[in-house]
């Protein structure tokens, strides 16, 4: 199944970020560290990863570790920001130190093509520059009780929804292209498709910042069903299964996500990013419950995932370039005004 079609297209014009969110952003990069092109003491670079929530756990509990055990990652030192993904693209924009960028939908890597401080040619590998994949699927209670199996189930009467807000989450970008191209594989118009992207905003009673927090929030007891990374649902019956289960819906969307080096990265920094395309990272990738890229290592790995009848791509419904302006505009956007309407803050 994977590596699929590359998502191609240019992002609009930035929007340039307030200075607010740099200030606000000054304790967390006071936390994690800065990146330098200086090699440390021990001989390695000192460099930061920033990235989308997710992956958080599998960079430091698995991958940072397996480079920093290799020749080339010898002596690297490592600090990590994880957030959600629009903030964590747009505190890079407004300064956050990072050499290493991994975000879950391309316009956040777009964005930073667009300022300069990624190259151009980030994507010019054979995977486009995608790095691991997954798909939107269904986390609900033990035993389903709500016999939540189809898109058309979260859209009942009496369902509560929790997906992150749109306006800061790439995941929740997922989760809502992943419900409307559900409905046009169906058969369905536009219209009718749109009509249920705002049926389902309805039902949903929380929107967290990040797909992490919508994880942790649905943990805690809120809500009937989590639209969520399927690596996430992986994750969270492994750690937790007697408190839920997870169904894949028959159309969904695969999820690719960019990463790439920054233009004033230290070469161990575009060392790191080389090497995750490895065997041994893409392992690392699919032991956390994400679809490797390299399909030798999917194919060996694929019993551990879902296996929906019909998993489309972002390309079916135009493009992130058109999907973003679409449905995303701050001021136009289809799901800008639906949630508008419901009172949800739409500042990203």
């Amino acid at each position: 199944m994977t590596p699929l079609p590359k998502v191609r297209g240019r992002r609009p014009a930035k929007v340039a970020a307030g200075a607010a969110l740099a200030v606000a952003l000054a304790g967390v990069v006071a936390a994690c560290g800065s990146s330098s092109s200086a090699d440390s003491a021990s001989g390695g670079s000192d460099m930061s990863l920033v990235g989308y929530s997710t992956p958080g756990p599998a960079y430091t509990d698995s991958l940072i570790p397996a480079f920093q055990k290799t020749s080339q990652g010898s002596g690297a030192h490592l600090s990590t920001s994880f957030g959600a993904s629009g903030d964590q693209s747009r505190a890079v924009e407004s300064g956050q130190p990072a050499s290493v960028v991994h975000f879950s939908i391309l316009p956040d890597m777009e964005r930073l093509v667009d300022d300069g401080i990624v190259d151009k040619s980030w994507d010019q590998n054979p995977y486009h520059g995608f790095v691991e994949d997954s798909v939107v699927t269904f986390v609900v209670r033990k035993g389903n009780p709500k016999g939540i199996t189809s898109w058309d189930d979260l859209v009942k009467p009496g369902v509560e929804v929790v997906t992150p807000n749109p306006f800061s989450s790439g995941s929740a970008k997922w989760n809502l292209m992943a419900a409307y191209g559900a409905q046009i594989e169906e058969g369905k118009s536009p219209a009718q498709a749109q009509a249920f992207l705002q049926q389902l905003l309805k039902n949903t009673v929380v929107q967290p910042a990040s797909g992490s927090d919508a994880l942790s929030t649905f943990q805690a007891g809120k809500g009937d069903v989590l639209l969520s990374y399927e690596n996430d649902a992986i994750a969270a019956k492994k750690d937790d299964p007697g408190a839920v289960d997870y169904v894949t819906p028959d159309d969904t969307i695969l999820i690719q996500t960019p990463l790439a080096a920054t233009k004033d990265a230290p070469t161990q920094a575009q060392h790191f990013v080389k090497w995750e395309y490895t065997p041994e990272a893409q392992q690392l990738w699919a032991d956390n419950g994400y679809r490797p890229v390299v399909k030798s290592v999917f194919e060996k790995n694929k019993s551990k995932f879902t296996d929906p009848s019909n998993i489309f791509t972002i390309d079916k419904l135009g493009g992130w370039d058109k999907v973003d302006v679409q449905f995303f505009d701050p001021t136009n956007g289809i799901v800008t005004k639906d949630e508008q309407d419901l009172g949800v803050s739409v500042s990203g």
